[in-house]
């Protein structure tokens, strides 16, 4: 049954994800006299539909995504509620507002989540780790960690994207003291205590969400501390999805790293009861907290230049900009079609990947 309900989770996940996504087309296209003939929710055979003014509304069989269909998207007509009929700044904002969606769904998400949880951490430190290399070079309670090799550190996340690659090896560390100083120190990290991961070896400054009860010793977050780590919280989810597919296309990423459909379910499963260990709201909150990412990994995977994605569009858009004239339709629609093969060709192998660590582990 759980197995059941995980799907169900993630369905509802995945759903949520793309109706906002496709709703950031259909309201650009409709602000700019775009005629929308179908919203649907689910892709494959109609189950329901619904006309509202000039379009149709619509719940389709299989609930794994949805699509904005407008009037002349793939071809030339002769109308000017086409797709093809707008000037290009125009088919631009359409075709961008779809990802922008996802990323403010994600901003309102952590915002929420931010302002509600107990444990806000900064990457200051409060106090260092005994036998850990930075006590002895330099790094001083009350420090706050602002560059690690040049990197801008804003959130304690950041660290991580950091240290994952530094494969022990010293570090140049820019610290602004409480009297404002700034300071350059190098520090040789120290491995974690189950020796997974390196640290630098300092237990971070910690404060409570806005609206959570005042816990004793620990100070609460101001709104801008909010919206810092909201910003720059996001901003680290995007950093984290742009790495990892530059890994995964050289080929410098591990089949355990990667994750389809399937291995998100497993996931969500995991997340769930970890949560439920602790209360209904923390499972909640992790269901939230793994939205908050896909929504990202959704924007910024479409805003890639690649063929059948909103990136491809945009990159088609912005040549038509230069040259001063459309790309012939043909010719564009056999290149997004070949993009879509490749894709789904892509999808399969994850989906392979995913099946054969779930019977391997």
């Amino acid at each position: 049954m759980s197995g059941i309900l995980n799907i169900i989770l993630t369905l509802f996940v995945f759903n949520v994800l793309v109706i906002a996504h496709e709703w950031g087309h259909f309201k650009t296209a409709v602000k700019n006299g775009i005629l929308v003939e179908e919203f649907s929710v689910g892709m494959g055979p109609l189950v329901y539909s619904k006309m509202k003014g000039d379009t149709m509304y619509s719940v389709r069989a299989f609930p794994v995504g949805g699509f904005c269909r407008m009037l002349g998207e793939d071809e030339k007509i002769g109308s000017d509620r086409s797709f093809s009929s707008k000037s290009t700044w125009a088919r631009m904002a359409v075709v961008v507002m779809g990802p922008m969606m996802n990323f403010i769904l994600c901003f309102v998400i952590v915002l929420g989540l931010t302002a509600t949880t107990n444990a806000v951490i900064f990457p200051k430190v409060s106090s260092l780790l005994e036998g850990a290399h930075s006590a002895k070079q330099g790094l001083e309670v009350g420090d706050t960690i602002t560059k690690i090799n040049g990197e801008k550190i804003n959130t304690y996340e950041d660290l991580f994207l950091v240290l994952d690659g530094c494969n022990g090896k010293d570090l140049k560390v820019e610290v602004k003291k409480e009297s404002g100083e700034k300071q350059s120190l190098t520090i040789t990290p120290s491995a974690s205590e189950d020796g997974s991961r390196w640290i630098i070896g300092f237990k971070p400054v910690i404060k409570t969400g806005l609206f959570e009860d005042r816990i004793d010793g620990y100070d609460k977050v101001s709104i801008g501390e909010v919206l810092h780590e909201t910003i720059f919280t996001m901003l680290y989810f995007v950093k984290s999805v742009v790495v990892g597919f530059v890994r995964l296309f050289t080929l410098n990423i591990s089949p355990e790293e990667v994750s389809g459909p399937i291995g998100i379910v497993q996931i969500v499963g995991e997340s769930v009861e970890s949560g439920l260990q602790i209360s209904v709201w923390s499972a909640v909150r992790s269901i939230l907290s793994i939205t908050a990412l896909l929504s990202v990994n959704l924007g910024v995977i479409n805003l890639f230049p690649i063929p059948a994605m909103d990136g491809g569009r945009l990159a088609f858009l912005i040549v038509e900009t230069i040259r001063g004239k459309a790309i012939d339709p043909e010719k564009e629609g056999f290149i997004h079609f070949m993009g879509f093969v490749l894709l789904m060709a892509f999808m399969v192998i994850i989906a392979s990947n995913d099946i054969a660590k779930l019977i391997f582990g």
